[in-house]
């Protein structure tokens, strides 16, 4: 596995990787017909929308690493009740 493919695998720098494999598992069940999956790819969406804002306001509060670590993440969400996305 390249540099890249494990950045994209890690827990700690991709918090929606959930949300990516639902997308990716529906695309193979649905014989990659995208219009069966845009609630999937959606999910993904916000889910990167979400994570960036925190990483983009956790960056301007000089906050470091920018994105929570996995486990910073697990008590942003259950702060949240949940996953807002």
């Amino acid at each position: 596995m390249d540099k890249n493919a494990r950045k994209v695998r890690n827990q700690d720098s991709n918090p929606c990787i959930d949300e990516s494999d639902a997308s990716q598992k529906c695309l193979d069940v649905h014989n990659y017909d995208r219009s069966m999956c845009s609630a999937y790819f959606q999910t993904y969406k916000n889910c990167r929308k979400y994570w960036h804002s925190i990483m983009v306001q956790r960056r301007r509060d000089g906050v470091k690493p920018d994105m929570p670590t996995a486990a910073e993440r697990e008590s942003i969400l259950a702060a949240a009740g949940g996953k807002p996305y």
